[in-house]
């Protein structure tokens, strides 16, 4: 596999990484508090997001759901010394789904700040029907078998969230992408 090609295929496993999103499909969350799967619905937020009104901060509730990120676009930009170099950039967009049906978008831009090895910083967004949710990870070269991105915040129903998001690739243009929210 060639140098380019092989950098396009981690940096494409990096924006899936990403909780920073290709078409990525959810599957329902489950709970096994009881060791009974149950399913629960991604809107179904109401108890996830009880407010301590004294602190602003919601109540050590946390949830968990699954995506399916299939990739839609991928770009390497070439700034600078010509080849892989210092700031360039791979700005990576995936559609997000759940139960094969679209559920939002992703996106993605990673930039290198070190090229031998090399090494990632990527920031991403990802567009659910409740809100944003951003994230971020900084991707060492070859990427893992898995990358966990830091959740940084969000908007709507994910109004401070924080947890992390597993990204594990499932082809080149393909991720399966496990939330992990926490208030």
């Amino acid at each position: 596999m060639s140098k380019i090609k092989k950098l396009r295929s981690l940096t494409a496993a990096a924006g899936v990484a990403l909780t920073l999103a290709g078409t990525v499909a959810v599957t329902p969350a489950s709970a096994t508090t009881t060791g009974h799967h149950v399913a629960h619905d991604i809107r179904d937020h109401s108890s996830y997001f009880e407010r301590d009104h004294s602190t602003g901060f919601a109540r050590g509730h946390s949830k968990e759901f699954e995506l399916v990120g299939k990739q839609t676009q991928y770009e390497e930009i070439d700034l600078g010394k010509k080849g892989v170099s210092l700031g360039d950039e791979r700005v990576v967009t995936e559609d997000l789904y759940r139960d094969g049906k679209k559920v939002g978008d992703h996106g993605v831009v990673c930039t290198y700040v070190r090229v031998d090895p090399g090494l990632l910083q990527c920031l991403g967004t990802f567009s659910l029907p409740e809100g944003q949710l951003a994230g971020q990870a900084l991707l060492h070269l070859p990427a893992p078998q898995s990358v966990d991105l830091a959740i940084t915040g969000g908007t709507g129903a994910y109004h401070n969230a924080r947890g992390y998001i597993t990204t594990v690739p499932a082809g080149t243009t393909e991720r399966h992408l496990s939330v992990h929210l926490e208030r």
